[in-house]
């Protein structure tokens, strides 16, 4: 951030414009006392600068009449009925599902639903939500890809729940991540496998983090050696290249951030001579029908999407009787393992080979909030 842009960069001049005259985004920054760039990012693109900054530079503007902001305060006035849901990648599956329960929700309640993709950008994600929030009744964030501040400025504009992920002062739903990894590295801990490895995803995912927090507890409670690869694109591409480095320190068992890292990786490893699951067992997240598809068939913990997008739908239209800005609730569902073909005992040559190989290669990349 720019601190020069937002404290010091001119003096407030204590002269407004007169009444007649049509106010510009420089006579806001010279009220202000901050510099154009800075005025426009407060209107345009809050999550840029500190909350203080973007709520002292609305206030000028509602002040003074600028009309950016005018247009802005005037619709919430006004039921559009309509509701957003903001995704990150539509090619995902796991999207589908969130997204079929939001809509049929929304619907049910007499909304139409509108469907934004981000393509994992946190620019494109505040882009979007600029030209969006003017125009709905409220919006449900899926998997998120903003800072926390962010998108509490945004839930300061419009109603706003966010789903697979959990933002304090914002109404929130997701699954219990921690207990989901747990279940997973307590079959695999069960089976005789002694070290694990988390595939992980995209560095910006807030599940992607609680994920691996609660393998590190799992490790921890289960006597279990665990690592790191990533972060990876949420992708089968992504499992592909984990697949590679996993393949210089192989473990017994893996654990994917999505059943497509899990996909990818036992197509790599695979084609490079290993048996899923006699040498490595394998468990994705998301129980997505690709996973059954696969062979083997996929162990996978299945997070209740459409009960998450559902449950996403009806938390903001709740919220949407209170005042825009009201502290969230939190709504957390619980997950399901679902054990298919990929997971099995830890064989016993294969596990002394692949708990030597992983020893002292604990991952120390840094996890998203």
């Amino acid at each position: 951030m720019n601190t020069r842009d937002e404290v010091g960069a001119a003096e407030p001049s204590g002269k407004e414009p007169a009444a007649m005259d049509r106010v510009t985004i420089s006579d806001v920054a010279r009220v202000a006392g901050v510099a154009t760039s800075t005025v426009s990012r407060a209107l345009s693109q809050p999550g840029r600068v500190s909350y203080q900054t973007a709520e002292h530079v609305r206030g000028i503007a509602q002040r003074l009449g600028y009309h950016a902001l005018r247009v802005e305060r005037s619709l919430p006035e006004q039921r559009t009925a309509l509701l957003a849901i903001v995704v990150a990648d539509i090619a995902n599956s796991v999207f589908h599902g969130l997204i079929r329960g939001a809509e049929r929700t929304a619907v049910n309640a007499g909304y139409t639903m509108l469907m934004v993709e981000t393509q994992e950008s946190v620019s494109s994600e505040r882009e979007a939500l600029d030209r969006v929030v003017p125009a709905v009744d409220g919006i449900v964030l899926a998997s998120s890809r903003m800072s926390d501040s962010a998108i509490r400025v945004i839930a300061k504009r419009k109603p706003t729940v966010v789903l697979n992920r959990i933002v304090s002062q914002v109404a929130s739903v997701a699954a219990d991540n921690v207990k989901a990894v747990k279940q997973a590295a307590e079959l695999l801990g069960g089976a005789g496998h002694r070290s694990v490895c988390y595939l992980s995803g995209p560095e910006a995912s807030w599940a992607d983090g609680m994920r691996w927090r609660g393998l590190r507890e799992a490790g921890y409670e289960l006597e279990l050696q665990v690592r790191r690869i990533g972060p990876s694109l949420p992708t089968i591409r992504g499992g592909t290249s984990a697949a590679a480095a996993w393949l210089r320190h192989p473990t017994s068992s893996v654990i994917a951030y999505n059943d497509l890292v899990a996909i990818g990786f036992i197509k790599a490893v695979r084609r490079a001579g290993y048996r899923v699951p006699a040498d490595v067992s394998v468990v994705g997240f998301d129980n997505i029908v690709e996973g059954t598809l696969i062979e083997p068939r996929l162990t996978t913990v299945a997070a209740p999407l459409v009960s998450l997008g559902s449950a996403a739908v009806n938390h903001l239209l709740r919220s949407s009787q209170r005042p825009v800005g009201d502290p969230g609730h939190l709504v957390v569902l619980p997950p399901r393992l679902v054990i298919l073909e990929s997971t099995g005992p830890a064989d016993s040559r294969g596990q002394a080979h692949t708990a030597a190989g992983s020893e002292g290669h604990m991952s120390t990349s840094s996890t998203a909030d």
